[in-house]
């Protein structure tokens, strides 16, 4: 007579339990992330009434750095792998924050976040050009769809107070680009084994001296006095908020979560980061804009939930 088999599907309830609340909260906390980093550009408006941009960026990461040394682990970089992480920190940190805060402040956090959404794009055709992987019909519709999204968008800037800049936009996405060059060395360096917050935190600690001394030389200090509770209190968010708890968050919740399903809640910054430009700021979306944005968002849906491999996407700032 064959043994019951209740005893095991009994055991194996509380692991699935357990496996499935592990994955939901992964899921939550990228999301979470998502949120954070979709106020990045709406507390970067608000510091450019007291601050240059060289110098809100500098303390946000300064911020964001203090925020993330209780995580931080080792180095256990080889001579060529410190190489590496000092090529892609120099592209991630001073040069694509530098090109995407000026863009900012040439055109709005609603035009701004939007253009962000074209980053799971080019991530697509990085991948595709770089480490040879293929695109389904589904993904070159979306890359299609993500081009005629931006078209729209940069068509519908300065045409009236609260309109986005053709020059801000464009500079917002040629840091998107840069950001590709960050991100696909990061991804080298983790395929090596090193730890996904490891890379990220080293590469920020990095790309802060770096930054660091690049302000200093154009900008000189930056003011301490007469900023007022409101910019200090924006810069604080923008440096714990959006870059040392969206990391940390986003980081634990990818080795929870399938990468390639959570990379959908990236989308959130477009979308929050637009709804708070027009919603606070008083920025103005033409219908042109909206559909765009639409187009943009959709595209990255498609790219972010339908035929990828999971791995971990590299995110920490």
């Amino acid at each position: 007579m064959p043994a019951p088999l209740e005893p095991a599907r009994t055991l194996a309830a509380p692991v699935d339990r357990r496996r499935r609340f592990g994955v939901g909260m992964g899921y939550a906390a990228c999301a979470l992330a998502g949120i954070f980093w979709s106020t990045g550009f709406f507390f970067g408006k608000i510091c450019f009434t007291r601050l240059s941009v060289g110098h809100f960026v500098l303390y946000r990461f300064l911020f964001g750095c203090a925020g993330l040394l209780p995580l931080i682990e080792r180095p256990r970089f080889s001579r060529h792998e410190w190489n590496l992480l000092l090529i892609g920190s120099f592209l991630g940190i001073p040069v694509q924050f530098l090109v995407q805060f000026y863009g900012l402040a040439l055109t709005t956090v609603s035009h701004a976040a939007l253009m962000v959404g074209t980053m799971p794009v080019i991530l697509a055709v990085g991948a595709t050009m770089f480490n040879h992987e293929r695109l389904d019909a589904k993904g070159w519709l979306a890359i299609f769809g993500s081009t005629a999204g931006i078209v729209l968008i940069v068509s519908s800037s300065e045409r009236g107070i609260g309109s986005g800049s053709l020059k801000g936009d464009l500079l917002v996405i040629a840091a998107m680009f840069i950001a590709l060059g960050w991100i696909l060395i990061n991804q080298r360096l983790m395929r090596r084994g090193h730890s996904p917050m490891s890379v990220t935190i080293w590469g920020l600690l990095v790309g802060t001296a770096m930054l660091a001394a690049w302000v200093l030389v154009r900008d000189g200090l930056p003011p301490v006095h007469g900023v007022g509770l409101t910019i200090w209190g924006a810069v604080l968010a923008s440096g714990l908020l959006c870059t040392a708890a969206s990391t940390a968050l986003w980081n634990w919740g990818i080795h929870h979560a399938p990468a390639s399903r959570a990379g959908v809640f990236l989308n959130i910054e477009p979308a929050v980061g637009a709804i708070l430009g027009v919603e606070l700021l008083g920025d103005h979306l033409g219908a042109g804009a909206w559909i765009g944005g639409a187009l943009i968002i959709v595209a990255a849906v498609v790219l972010t939930t339908t035929g990828q491999v999971d791995t971990e996407i590299p995110v920490g700032t």
